[in-house]
């Protein structure tokens, strides 16, 4: 499929370019509709750390949005395929806001607290809220000191909701890293693994996507560095700052995701 130069299939972030606060956008709903009735190949790529993949495709459908669980790629499912196959049998302290365990089968988990003895083999961490106490860090930022390995499911800063701007995981992680000094891998997005796993999800090469998102470096850039066509959206934590200042140039740049059908010319 070849729409205005840009073909093949479409993955799309999820928060801040179909919903703020899980409600949806104006006119996202009808946009996905066209998209499908054009029979457009997509994927909805998310870092989103507290809702699984059912949860997240039941809510989405609730809302209108004709989305099933098999078109969704989280995070944790990433970060689960990534651990069982670099290292396979850890003991992973999980220090995550939200219950995704459904999404890491096959992982062995414990809680961070539970894993006071020095049993931990990697610390995984997900997304930031209530769960991020100090003495949850705490607890983490031992394990790390110990030798135990560190993976984030994502390092972003923050996140839009309807009252504002949130802290998000990397305001975290960049304070571990320097305490334990340690480097994070990182699963979610911008990581080459995640961008990788989402083109094997639709058995289509870098060349033939386009991926939509509302940040800028995390969503578009990081995508157009591995041959994936960018699309920028000022919606979500889009902020004209941060778009000046970027590292890079994003390949389109939409005023939401209402307009992508008109780019891609249905």
């Amino acid at each position: 499929m070849e729409r205005n130069g840009v073909s093949g299939a479409a993955l799309i972030d999820i928060d801040g370019v179909l919903t703020v606060d899980w409600q949806p956008l104006p006119g996202a709903v009808a946009a996905m509709e066209r998209l499908r009735a054009a029979g457009l190949p997509l994927a909805l790529v998310t870092n989103t750390t507290s809702r699984t993949r059912a949860r997240i495709a039941a809510k989405l459908a609730g809302a209108g949005f004709p989305i099933g669980e098999d078109d969704i790629l989280t995070a944790p499912s990433v970060t689960a395929a990534y651990l069982r196959e670099h290292h396979p049998g850890a003991r992973c302290a999980l220090l995550n806001s939200g219950d995704v365990r459904e999404d890491l089968a096959g992982v062995t988990l414990v809680d961070v607290a539970e894993g006071a003895r020095g049993d931990v083999d990697v610390v995984v961490v997900g997304g930031a809220g209530d769960a991020f106490s100090y003495a949850a860090l705490n607890a983490a930022f031992r394990h790390l000191q110990r030798g135990a390995g560190l993976i984030a499911m994502h390092r972003n800063l923050y996140w839009r909701t309807s009252e504002g701007f949130d802290l998000d995981t990397g305001a975290f992680l960049a304070g571990l890293e320097r305490a334990a000094r340690v480097e994070a891998e990182v699963t979610g997005k911008p990581a080459e693994a995640f961008y990788a796993t989402a083109l094997a999800h639709l058995g289509a090469v870098a060349s033939e996507k386009l991926m939509v998102g509302d940040d800028i470096e995390t969503d578009v850039l990081a995508a157009q560095r591995f041959g994936i066509t960018g699309v920028l959206v000022r919606t979500g934590k889009y902020l004209p700052e941060t778009h000046r200042s970027a590292t890079g140039t994003p390949d389109h740049v939409l005023d939401s995701f209402a307009d992508l059908p008109a780019l891609l010319g249905q």
